[in-house]
């Protein structure tokens, strides 16, 4: 891959294996297994699942997260050999998982609690390892229960620490911290990568400290890897499944439950684990499940502890500098190869330094700008990831999640029953009406939001219930609006408005009121309130709240005559279809289209039937940005006819006297204000060349207005009503 180092998942492997050399034996004392067997999943996590597995970053092993699990697990078998066949037949169970493609839970996994997870990890890797940091040992590795075995918790813990720490530790830990957090903020001149310089650095001062007897840290304050003196004794450390409880049908629900939380703390992990990702990239969550499948079959013969994808572990990596699955791999090879052959010089490196190094990815998971962020993104985002970050701190990581995931998905349920609906207030004609908008799936959640909102309508309301976008309507909800419909409405005077029901419903077809423009509307409004149902339709076209439109129907309402409120001479431009710029429906406008939106006789001849004989009460001439017609005049353009409608442009050209450089088509400002003027030239020529118009506008029975259409904004710029006077004749 591209930009990818080699040397980096080498460094980043070989710090995930520093760190997770004590938290594999952790776990595995935590969870009453023996030690080894936590040495064992870390070795086959990190070698069989990252050659298995498509994810790029994330690093599996033994999970703190299922030590609760394996404890009950070990002492409702009775062995941890009966156990081991457990976890075998788990590895079987997540197989079939992910051929079964089970996988697609992941997708629905809310982003707030995954968020949430990942601040959790990283507030308890600082708490829990500040003990370990200032050589307060007494908590196990890789316990992040909040209540601990020993009786104590998360917190008093802390204060303990304050009186039973070790002096060469605390050295070690605090110094190894800031140095930590001071390399890590340099951007260049690190010549060996931070998280490595902290181990190296913490053998030499605890080698000095030794040499000079100044309380040096040793014993449980170090690695404490098993050490075997040949290969026999190390072989010996293996506990190999017990078959012969093959029968026992408590083998069946340990396995059962192992794979359950094994696999939804796995496709939790790789999903936190992708977030921080920085290439973004996926991980197939089927495919996961088959790597941690085959992953633990393999622990379970080889007497290992189950396997999932650590966030921790991953993290780790990223922040070492881990770029792929290499990282992984690596990590697994020098578990393997130190436990077996080196175990003393790992055994040196003092957990004081290992805590440091914690305690900087803690940092970096739970940093201030993840919750400025989430902050941002609003309550429902919000406090599902506040309550899982609470509830995973306090209790343990499979008890929070599932908190965490009860609340993300009440919120995504609440905001489900209102974002089902969308409430627009539309001006439409002569009157006011509010439209709901159902959503694509409008189920019985949605009721009570439903219902609460048309019952609080006040008297003499227009309701128009809009079903268009809707692929399914709940017959609940078909029941509900069918009583208001028939017993509210009528008794609080409300209009009701049903459209785009796709389902059958006799009742609908009372209530599908499509609106046109009838005679009767167009006769009794006034030039001044089209216009005002012009800028309202723009506002809705430029908001993108158009109103939607059943033009079958309109076409069967109109087929009979036609009432257009305006007359409309825009530009030819594709830009510029004015029954989309101004939201309307069929039967609406009289729209005539020109280039460059010149008068002449065939023009006028129709402006004059719209407003003679048909009756229309409104003149707009409109114009629009970028027009090419103007460029055209502008640039003198000869192609076959097209100087003769130029010719009528040319005049304002001369008019327009505030630019005086760059007067070409190439100066958007001077096009367009040129086309301003060919706008009021237009209305202009309208009245000079139409002694029938000019009546009905100085009557104030038509209206003669301008505008301008923006093409990039899409909004329309009205003009004041015509005033001018007519030119003198000669």
């Amino acid at each position: 891959m591209k930009n990818f180092s080699l040397k980096d998942d080498l460094i980043a492997g070989a710090v995930v294996f520093l760190v997770a050399v004590p938290l594999c034996l952790g776990i595995a004392l935590a969870s009453g297994a023996p030690l080894f067997s936590g040495l064992i999943g870390g070795i086959i996590g990190g070698i069989f699942v990252s050659l298995v597995s498509k994810s790029h970053t994330s690093i599996s092993g033994p999970a703190a997260g299922l030590t609760a699990v394996v404890f009950s697990g070990i002492a409702r078998l009775g062995s941890y050999e009966a156990f081991a066949l457990a976890v075998f037949f788990a590895g079987i169970l997540q197989i079939f998982a992910g051929l079964l493609r089970l996988g697609v839970v992941a997708n629905y996994f809310p982003s707030s609690v995954i968020h949430g997870l990942m601040a959790a990890i990283g507030i308890i890797l600082i708490l829990k390892q500040i003990p370990h940091l200032v050589g307060f040992d007494k908590d196990t590795e890789g316990d992040f229960a909040f209540f601990q075995s020993d009786n104590e918790n998360t917190f008093s813990e802390l204060l303990n620490a304050a009186n039973g720490y070790q002096i060469g530790s605390l050295l070690i830990g605090v110094s190894s911290l800031l140095l930590l957090f001071y390399l890590t903020r340099r951007k260049k001149g690190n010549l060996i990568p931070p998280f490595f310089t902290i181990i190296l650095y913490a053998l030499a001062l605890n080698y000095f400290l030794e040499k000079i007897s100044f309380f040096p840290a040793s014993g449980s304050h170090l690695v404490n890897v098993p050490i075997s003196s040949n290969l026999n004794d190390f072989f010996g450390y293996f506990k190999f499944p017990d078959f012969s409880q093959i029968t026992n049908y408590k083998i069946y629900i340990t396995a059962a439950i192992l794979a359950i939380v094994a696999s939804l703390e796995t496709l939790l992990n790789i999903e936190a684990v992708d977030k921080l990702d920085q290439h973004k990239r996926h991980t197939p969550p089927n495919r996961e499940l088959l790597a941690q499948g085959g992953g633990n079959i393999i622990s379970g013969l080889l007497g290992g502890l189950p396997l999932t994808s650590v966030i921790v572990r991953g993290s780790v990596g990223i922040q070492a500098g881990g770029q792929t699955k290499f990282t992984s791999f690596i990590h697994g090879i020098l578990i393997l190869l130190v436990v077996a052959f080196f175990p003393k010089i790992l055994n040196r490196i003092p957990l004081s330094a290992l805590a440091a190094i914690l305690i900087v990815t803690g940092y970096k998971l739970a940093s201030v700008s993840l919750f400025r962020n989430m902050f941002k993104k609003g309550n429902n985002q919000f406090y599902p990831f506040l309550v899982t970050i609470i509830s995973i701190v306090f209790t343990d990581l499979l008890i929070g999640i599932t908190i965490g995931i009860t609340i993300g998905f009440f919120f995504i349920l609440r905001n489900n029953m209102k974002n089902a609906f969308q409430i627009i207030e539309e001006r439409r004609y002569n009157k006011i009406t509010t439209r709901i908008r159902l959503s694509e799936e409008a189920t019985f959640l949605n009721k009570p939001f439903l219902r609460n909102k048309l019952y609080e309508f006040p008297n003499g309301s227009s309701v128009t219930l809009d079903a268009y976008s809707a692929e399914y309507v709940d017959p609940d909800i078909i029941e509900m609006i069918k009583d208001f419909a028939e017993t509210v409405a009528p008794e609080k005077n409300i209009e009701v408005n049903l459209v785009g029901f796709k389902e059958n419903y006799s009742f609908i077809d009372h209530y599908q009121k499509v609106d046109v423009v009838t005679s009767e509307l167009q006769k009794s409004i006034a030039p001044e309130e089209i216009l005002r149902i012009l800028k309202d339709g723009n506002g809705r076209f430029v908001s993108g709240n158009r109103i939607e439109k059943d033009l079958l129907h309109q076409m069967n309402l109109t087929s009979e005559g036609q009432n257009p409120l305006a007359v409309v001479l825009s530009c030819m431009d594709s830009r510029t279809s004015v029954e989309l710029v101004f939201d309307m429906g069929l039967g609406d406008l009289f729209s005539i289209r020109v280039a460059g939106n010149v008068v002449n006789p065939d023009i006028l001849a129709s402006i004059e039937y719209a407003c003679q004989v048909v009756g229309t009460k409104l003149i707009l001439v409109l114009g629009h940005t970028g027009c090419g017609a103007i460029k055209g005049a502008c640039s003198d353009v000869k192609i076959g006819k097209l100087p003769i409608l130029l010719k009528k442009i040319q005049p304002v050209i001369a008019q327009e006297k505030s630019i005086k450089l760059n007067r070409t088509a190439n100066n958007d400002d001077f096009v367009n204000k040129v086309a301003l003027l060919n706008t009021k030239k237009s209305m202009q020529d309208i009245m000079d060349q139409s002694p029938l118009i000019r009546s009905l506008v100085q009557s104030e029975r038509v209206g003669l207005y301008g505008a301008m259409y923006d093409i990039h904004s899409g909004v329309v710029s009205f003009s004041e009503k015509y005033s001018g006077k007519v030119k003198s004749k000669k």
